[in-house]
């Protein structure tokens, strides 16, 4: 006698094929969410020029554009987040998009910028938002010559490099440099005490 088969479940039925029809809808659905949001874009605020640590942001030195940020559009400043009061809490370089955590307030800026002369050459990797370090010769008891040169401060940001004309040609190129609160009053001692400063560029050597 023969036994009568068992009907076949019908294959929607699998439970194993509901889990992957599920699963292909979700990939859809979250590539549809990642286009979707890339598609999107808000306005942000871009650097037209090297802004240097401690300076003052002014709406001279951007332009608005629009980009597609995503899910890191809060991570960068738009218009309306420039506010008077406002400085680069570290460089920011031409073209770079501004983020939020570049912005600082004034008033806990513990960083000013002074004016030295290089007794030396200065490269021409040296220019704004450059990072180098200050050298100075204490002068000698004689007058006429100096001491080895050594470190006097280390790690200080370039603002401008003054290039020398006229008159003053013969003078060394001066550099406005950003430098910490508290090593003022080291630079100024070693410029009234008569040192050749040297500016060097970060890895140069001396």
């Amino acid at each position: 006698m023969t036994t009568p088969s068992r009907p076949r479940r019908a294959f929607w039925g699998d439970v194993r094929f509901l889990i992957g029809i599920a699963l292909i809808v979700l990939s859809i659905s979250g590539v549809w969410l990642i286009v979707s949001s890339s598609d999107r874009t808000a306005p942000a605020l871009q650097a037209t020029r090297t802004i240097t640590q401690g300076e003052a942001l002014v709406s001279g030195d951007f332009q608005v554009v629009e980009v597609g940020l995503g899910p890191l559009g809060d991570d960068y400043v738009t218009p309306q987040d420039l506010a008077p009061g406002r400085v680069a809490a570290r460089t920011v370089v031409a073209g770079e998009l501004i983020p939020v955590s570049a912005v600082g307030d004034a008033d806990d800026n513990r960083t000013t910028t002074i004016v030295v002369e290089s007794a030396t050459a200065v490269p021409d990797e040296v220019m704004a938002g450059a990072v180098v370090e200050l050298w100075h010769a204490p002068p000698r008891e004689d007058g006429r010559t100096f001491d080895v040169p050594r470190i006097l401060v280390a790690d200080v940001i370039v603002r401008d490099v003054r290039e020398p004309d006229g008159v003053l040609a013969q003078s060394g190129v001066a550099v406005e440099v950003v430098i910490d609160r508290a090593d003022v009053a080291d630079v100024l001692g070693a410029v009234t005490g008569g040192s050749a400063l040297s500016v060097v560029p970060v890895g140069s050597g001396s």
